[in-house]
């Protein structure tokens, strides 16, 4: 069943996503405040503004950097909003902030759902490959299914409105500091005289393999390529949530505080638009901003 469907946002995971909506036969309307980034699409899609699409759309996916950027058009958009309008949020928000979205898209009649991505970064969205962690009513769900699963690997729905938001901040929170802790695990083999390349051939033979050995270094640490395609900035807000949310609710946290602290390094040093595997080869000026 093909549907009218509209993205917000394409940069590096939206843009994947927009592609293979299109390839499924989708009708697609997009929109980015970078021209360029509209220019990209406007061979497959229509471009027109969030309102806009609202009267139209049967979906409207917004792939932004936060709640905010929903939070300045949503009012207008439910205004306009067509009778069976669907909202889906793929950003990496605070679940509060979704929760206060989701309840004023209720009130208005139109469904609000977030979907938490997961699985290869950019790179799953370019391939249709990526995990969704969802969270919202589970029929609404399944009206979205053609749509997501045009660009979606694997669909978890989690629980109501802010379960997928709020997965996506635990999962952000172990990727990020087992990077760090790889990491610092590659510096001290190389202190030793143990070639990086060699230890992560062994990690990867070994209970300690992950997605980052797996592929994160040897994409683009090892390949020195550093084009890990997230910013610094993009961690720092990712595990900042982390840290506000266990202290909402009283869970102990103690390496989040630390992973945090080393991307606040990296970001006071002034890389919070470098690609994050950048941090690989600046540990050590990091170390000496933490002691």
């Amino acid at each position: 069943m093909t549907k009218t469907v509209g993205v917000v946002g394409l940069g590096n995971m939206g843009r994947g996503i927009a592609r293979n909506i299109a390839r499924a036969g989708h009708s697609l309307m997009v929109w980015d405040v970078a021209e360029s980034a509209r220019a990209a699409l406007a061979a497959t899609a229509r471009i027109t503004t969030p309102p806009e699409m609202a009267a139209e759309a049967d979906i409207v996916i917004f792939v932004v950097p936060g709640s905010g950027q929903i939070d300045e058009v949503l009012g207008v958009m439910l205004v306009k909003a067509a009778p069976d309008l669907i909202i889906w949020d793929f950003t990496t928000s605070d679940p509060v902030y979704t929760r206060r979205l989701a309840a004023r898209a209720a009130d208005a009649g139109v469904p609000y759902m977030d979907a938490g991505m997961t699985g290869g970064g950019a790179k799953g969205a370019d391939e249709g490959t990526m995990t969704l962690m969802i969270g919202g009513d589970p029929d609404v769900l399944d009206r979205s299914r053609p749509v997501l699963e045009a660009c979606a690997g694997e669909l978890i729905h989690l629980g109501p409105s802010g379960a997928g938001h709020t997965m996506k901040v635990v999962h952000n929170l172990i990727t990020h500091s087992n990077f760090l802790a790889c990491s610092e695990a590659g510096h001290l083999a190389e202190a030793a005289g143990i070639d990086l390349s060699d230890m992560i051939r062994v990690v990867n033979a070994g209970n300690a393999r992950s997605f980052i050995s797996e592929r994160r270094f040897p994409d683009h640490i090892l390949s020195e390529s550093w084009d890990g395609r997230s910013r610094i900035q993009n961690l720092h807000k990712d595990v900042g949530m982390a840290v506000a949310l266990s202290e909402e609710l009283g869970s102990p946290m103690r390496i989040g505080h630390q992973t945090l602290a080393w991307i606040q390094a990296a970001v006071d040093a002034g890389m919070e638009d470098e690609d994050f595997t950048r941090i690989y080869p600046a540990l050590d000026r990091l170390a000496d901003k933490l002691r």
